[in-house]
């Protein structure tokens, strides 16, 4: 009976202890785009200090191919690369980025022109860049994880913008009335990033490595011969190497690791859908919400309304997947639902020019919902029967796929603006 009483203490321990991670994963994944939702929700006060440029357009086509490139080249890379090093330094970028846009708004008095948004854009670049960093080196050593970190980390980049839209409307409802109001909101956004950014930068350098389970994940990946992880496994406390991971840097191919061109082939369809879902999702939001949807009873309000309502159904979409009976495992499902999305662009045309308020927020309501629950599905399966070293490259080319669709997204944005005098 006492050795029974023993085994369920360590049980329901390790339960707690799995639980933590996965909390932890969730902030971690909510700082990996806090900075860059904070940049997209304050769009009201770029647009009006910006006018003549459009920022929510430009900001986004500078963010991307920054994201993109860096992505592209650490995904060559990955192999031999150290994530702690590459998580840090995109934690790093995200402070120092953010802080750099205080220090710029306040030096410069909240004044515009052409030198502040150039200022504006230099810190939408490192954002992207910092976000090449992050969010493959956290898609790739999670991928090599329990399903539910990668769930939580994922809901964690929707649920910054839950918050991110959630602050806003209380910045706004607070400073509408004040003087200098809309500034006022924007600075105190990039105050609670760069606090919230720190305590990312402190959560994966001491506490992450150091959970029981995590290192119990990143010891068996290094015993399949994951370089990787070595960092990892120091900071944790594991300072061993197994004798596969000598075997490793001697020789790659004893180990009998698929190439990242065979990855991507055997998972060719997932890489597609991603790609797709984010190419849809980007060419509508944010910048389509934000200045080609007329005007409204809600006025000032209903662009922060549709980005809001965005962003909140995004996030219950990737908590959807967690019930099994309503998880999408079937590829070629995955892939039928991914296609039947893009009736949403003719759905949002026709709603934006004949439509009133009410069905372009029920539109928008569904578009972050599909988003949010076809990319939990496709980023907890497809690593599903791979060895440690592939469920980390697999990670890594899904994530520059969905950078990409992300990309290929906001310069079909653009297309929004035919006949509107561009």
């Amino acid at each position: 009976m006492a050795a029974m009483g023993s085994l369920e203490t360590v049980k329901g321990d390790t339960k707690e202890r799995k639980l933590f991670a996965i909390l932890v994963c969730w902030l971690l994944g909510n700082g990996s785009l806090l900075a860059w939702n904070s940049m997209l929700t304050i769009e009201d006060y770029y647009s009006a200090l910006f006018p003549k440029f459009h920022p929510t357009r430009v900001l986004t086509i500078v963010y991307q191919p920054c994201a993109l490139i860096t992505i592209g080249i650490l995904t060559y890379r990955e192999a031999k690369g150290n994530t702690r090093l590459r998580n840090l330094v995109g934690f790093v970028l995200f402070f120092v980025s953010s802080l750099g846009l205080i220090i710029l708004d306040v030096a410069t008095g909240g004044e515009g022109g052409i030198s502040v948004f150039l200022g504006v854009c230099l810190a939408s670049a490192i954002f992207g860049v910092a976000d090449g960093f992050v969010e493959g080196g956290m898609v790739g050593d999670l991928a090599l994880m329990c399903p539910e970190f990668m769930q939580s980390f994922m809901a964690g980049l929707a649920a910054s913008g839950v918050l991110t839209s959630a602050l806003r409307i209380m910045t706004k409802a607070a400073f509408e009335d004040s003087q200098n109001g809309l500034r006022k909101g924007a600075l105190l956004f990039f105050a609670i990033t760069c606090f919230f950014e720190l305590l990312c930068l402190f959560l994966y350098a001491y506490v992450f490595p150091k959970v029981p389970i995590v290192k119990h994940y990143r010891m068996k990946a290094a015993s399949e011969g994951s370089l990787t992880v070595a960092a990892d496994l120091v900071a944790g406390g594991v300072k061993h190497r197994t004798q596969s991971q000598i075997a490793a840097e001697e020789d790659p191919q004893l180990l009998g690791r698929l190439s990242t061109k065979d990855l991507f082939l055997q998972n060719i369809d997932h890489a597609i859908s991603l790609y797709l879902i984010y190419v849809l999702t980007l060419s509508i939001f944010p910048g389509f919400l934000s200045e080609d949807t007329g005007t409204h009873r809600l006025g000032t309000w209903y662009a922060i309304v549709l980005i809001a309502m965005y962003n909140v159904l995004d996030l219950i979409g990737r908590y959807l997947p967690m019930i099994e009976c309503i998880k999408l495992t079937s590829r070629k499902g995955i892939m039928a639902a991914t296609l039947s999305r893009f009736l949403l662009i003719p759905a949002f045309y026709f709603t934006a020019k004949y439509g009133d308020q009410g069905w372009m927020i029920f539109l928008t309501s569904f578009l972050g919902l599909t988003n949010g629950y076809l990319t939990v599905c496709i980023f907890t399966e497809a690593p599903k029967g791979y060895k440690a070293p592939e469920q980390n490259a697999l990670g890594n080319i899904l994530a520059l796929c969905l950078l990409a669709g992300i990309s290929s997204g906001v310069t079909l944005d653009w297309l929004w603006l035919i006949g509107k005098g561009w």
